[in-house]
């Protein structure tokens, strides 16, 4: 059954979905990496594709920008579409000063500056973690990939543009990775549903520096974490 934001039949969307930000991102995932792709949401140009990665059902749909957005999909394909796992892949600025531009961050936890948790938990502060085996096998994909992936804690944030970069001296005392705008609600929502969810990211900005990808990058550069994510999706089917 359709959803007011997802129009697929059940049947069109596989128990594990890629989710990253930009839908033409999802159609470039889809079309590079899935055979028999079929395009299955087009609602609000949000695009979702199914299609088979090395002979098993993998969906490719696409987020959109920030908690709101994200929790609004990942919410609706894990409790509508009966999606058993989300593995988010996208950018993120990296806090921690080793990081460079197009690193593998895995995020373990994500801290908020956001209130979306407190309408699942209004009497206390909720800590968003990825899913554990699940982040075993999204390492050991990086590993049999020969690429090296960051493990650890990022932050989710509500604001794109913040006033000074965000607190970022405050974030790298508490060794954040990365800042980014998504993982939290993912987290959040798997675990009010009892899914399972990760977030591979690559860095594609240095917070507080004027150092990024380019628009074209960011929309190419994304290979190695696709790969990454598609090898982990469908080793968590077996």
């Amino acid at each position: 059954m359709p959803t007011p934001h997802i129009e697929a039949d059940v049947k069109d969307v596989a128990k594990t979905v890629i989710m990253p930000g930009d839908p033409l991102r999802a159609k470039y995932i889809s079309e590079k990496f899935l055979t028999n792709v079929k395009q299955i949401n087009s609602i609000r140009n949000m695009w979702g594709f199914t299609g088979k990665y090395k002979g098993k059902p993998v969906t490719v749909f696409a987020s959109g920008i920030g908690i709101p957005s994200i929790g609004i999909y990942s919410y609706e394909l894990f409790k509508f579409y009966n999606v058993e796992t989300i593995i988010r892949v996208g950018t993120t600025g990296a806090v921690k000063e080793s990081l460079k531009l197009k690193d593998l961050v895995l995020a373990l936890g994500a801290s908020p500056d956001s209130n979306y948790a407190r309408q699942f938990a209004p009497d206390f502060d909720f800590s968003a973690t990825a899913d554990f085996e699940l982040c075993e096998k999204i390492v050991n994909a990086a590993r049999a990939q020969k690429k090296n992936i960051r493990v650890g804690n990022v932050v989710t944030s509500d604001a794109f543009y913040a006033r000074n970069g965000g607190p970022l001296e405050s974030m790298r005392r508490m060794g954040i990775l990365a800042l980014e705008m998504e993982t939290f609600a993912l987290y959040t929502n798997a675990a009010v549903l009892g899914k399972k969810a990760a977030s591979v990211l690559m860095i594609s900005d240095i917070v507080g520096a004027d150092i990024s990808l380019s628009p074209k990058d960011r929309e190419t550069a994304v290979d190695d974490m696709a790969k990454i994510a598609l090898e982990a999706a469908i080793s968590s089917d077996k």
